[in-house]
């Protein structure tokens, strides 16, 4: 399939029996093979997903959708592949607008991301909101890299020889987000492509509420791990230097009035110690992110084709 390009589908799921048969059989049309990770659906997932004929990897328990693409992603490695397709399972993406996502792919680009944004589509009010102010989140943490319409979409592209730098380390709902951050910092080549959308009653099985915290969750530790005496340091000592301005005033209110206001009082200490307590966070977290790196450059340089030999090591020992 596309010049002997092998392509696979990839559909994390969870309690999608009522739409996972049209996924798979539709998106079989365009790929060499379609994988489903169950993650620990207590339905008929896993069954109907076998019967359409799609290769079925299990969790035990429902692990979060990170995990699911971590075990998708590993797969795709492993099989050796030339591009992963994922899409969701509810029957939001329509799988026939797999090829728009795999042209850019065999053209040159490393991620393909399908917007529901580019084009007008019928997104429920609610999910357009939420979706802007996840992308506000997300875009933020890409450092002005890039700015991405959709940064929660589900239905993307991926070139498989890419994907080891990008396996996510969040369980949950926030893994696209941190994907399309850890892309943007390589530096590798995405794009966007509109796609349309087809939204149910039901369709989702995850708590929207639930999805938002966890994506800016993902956002504010991914930057904080990126710049924390940004995000930590400046703010401490800003608040460091309002509770030390509190702090003057209201000595020298005491000083012309004998008057001691204990609220200015402790408005000025709990300023200082919270503005100390950031600064030194940013500070503490700096150096340690900074010895990581330092130990990852040189694990990195070490050689690698190293061999002892055992029974040299034996004789020389005695």
């Amino acid at each position: 399939m596309e010049g002997e390009k092998l392509i696979i589908v990839g559909i994390p799921a969870f309690n999608e029996e009522k739409y996972i048969a049209k996924v798979v059989l539709r998106s079989k049309k365009h790929a060499d093979e379609v994988v489903v990770i169950d993650d620990g659906s207590q339905d008929m997932t896993v069954q109907i997903a076998m019967q359409m004929g799609a290769k079925v990897i299990r969790h035990a328990r429902n692990l979060g959708k990170g995990e699911a693409l971590r075990t998708l992603f590993e797969y795709a490695i492993e099989r050796k592949a030339d591009v992963l397709i994922t899409l969701d399972g509810d029957g939001q993406h329509d799988p026939d607008e797999i090829p728009k996502l795999v042209a850019p792919i065999l053209e040159g680009y490393d991620i393909v991301i399908g917007s529901r944004f580019l084009n007008k589509t019928s997104v429920p009010l609610y999910r357009r909101f939420g979706n802007k102010l996840l992308n506000r989140a997300t875009n933020i943490a890409l450092d002005k890299k890039m700015e991405l319409s959709d940064t929660q979409s589900g239905f993307r592209a991926y070139r498989v020889s890419v994907l080891e730098e990008l396996i996510p380390s969040e369980r949950g709902m926030g893994a696209d987000s941190e994907i399309a951050i850890k892309a943007a910092r390589l530096g590798l080549r995405i794009k966007e492509v509109p796609i349309s959308v087809t939204y149910g009653e039901d369709t989702s099985t995850y708590n929207p509420i639930y999805h938002a915290l966890d994506v800016f969750a993902t956002t504010i530790k991914l930057a904080t791990i990126r710049h924390p005496l940004l995000l930590y340091g400046a703010p401490g000592i800003a608040t460091f230097g309002v509770g030390l301005a509190v702090g003057v005033y209201a000595a020298s209110e005491y000083l012309t009035s004998r008057y001691i206001s204990f609220v200015l009082s402790y408005l000025a200490v709990t300023l200082i110690i919270v503005g100390l307590l950031a600064t030194f966070t940013g500070v503490i977290l700096y150096t340690m992110i900074t010895v990581v790196r330092d130990a990852k450059k040189v694990l990195n340089l070490a050689p690698t084709n190293v061999v002892f030999d055992s029974q040299a090591l034996k004789q020389e020992n005695r």
